[in-house]
């Protein structure tokens, strides 16, 4: 399986805006970010994890020109959505399905009626939205998706195990009852923000020390913002087994 990291940072993106800080004008491609998104690709199959307002750019990048099998949601929250709309080049064969749990899903149809209606126009993006829930395994070709709990602050949103690999992004903790949907997992996506305390994510040693609870499981950490210090010199740090992915990260597992 191939995991393309799109974009590893927070909601503000790095550098943030009007910073003038040394990670926010560092000249190491590394140091930039766009909002957090991944792309899991196993033969002719393609599944897309959140789809942020750096979609299109994301795309460009790569020069995608498959199509996507489908889009995991793990939140309604603005930097994981915000992208939706730049999903229409995907839906010009067939309808593109979404999978979200059951307050995300209320909340995409809110704020986008115009793509998730039943008499639509042209034009517009053709998405297939669908809930789903804690425990719920979804297949799609040769890759094998299941849904898990976590809380982003006082949120219940999802993270994905897909095949061996766990993307967790936004934890601050993980439902005990979706601790043993992790079994066998052999690599670990993760959120971890800075390295300072904060409400609703995880800080880097937290990140780290639930990693180390799962055993020894290589892990790179994800949705970051500018406080977490340089790539050079932040990743030296960590512990064996343990990397800070950035933008253009391309793995094979």
């Amino acid at each position: 399986m191939k995991i393309s990291f799109l974009g590893t940072g927070t909601s503000i993106g790095v550098p943030q805006i009007g910073c003038q800080c040394e990670v926010c004008t560092s000249s190491d491609p590394r140091d930039r970010r766009l909002r957090a998104s991944a792309l899991f690709e196993e033969g002719d199959t393609r599944l897309l994890v959140d789809c942020g307002p750096d979609f299109r750019e994301q795309m460009l990048r790569i020069k995608m020109s498959k199509p996507l099998d489908a889009v995991l949601i793990t939140h309604e929250h603005y930097d994981h959505v915000g992208g939706i709309d730049d999903l229409r080049p995907f839906t010009f064969e067939h309808d593109l399905p979404l999978y979200a749990d059951d307050y995300a899903c209320r909340h995409l149809r809110q704020r986008l009626p115009y793509c998730l209606v039943r008499h639509s126009y042209p034009g517009i993006p053709k998405l297939d939205l669908h809930e789903i829930k804690e425990g719920d395994r979804l297949t799609f070709g040769s890759l094998d998706v299941t849904a898990l709990r976590v809380m982003h602050g006082e949120l219940p949103i999802l993270g994905y195990r897909i095949g061996d690999v766990a993307y967790l992004t936004d934890m601050t903790e993980l439902f005990s009852s979706s601790l043993p949907l992790l079994d066998g997992v052999r690599l670990l996506i993760i959120g971890a923000l800075r390295h300072t305390p904060h409400k609703t994510h995880q800080t880097v040693e937290h990140a780290i020390a639930f990693s180390q609870s799962l055993g020894n499981i290589p892990t790179y950490l994800i949705h970051m913002c500018h406080q977490v210090g340089l790539y050079a010199v932040e990743e030296q740090k960590l512990p064996e087994g343990f990397h800070y992915a950035y933008d253009g990260l391309v793995l094979d597992v």
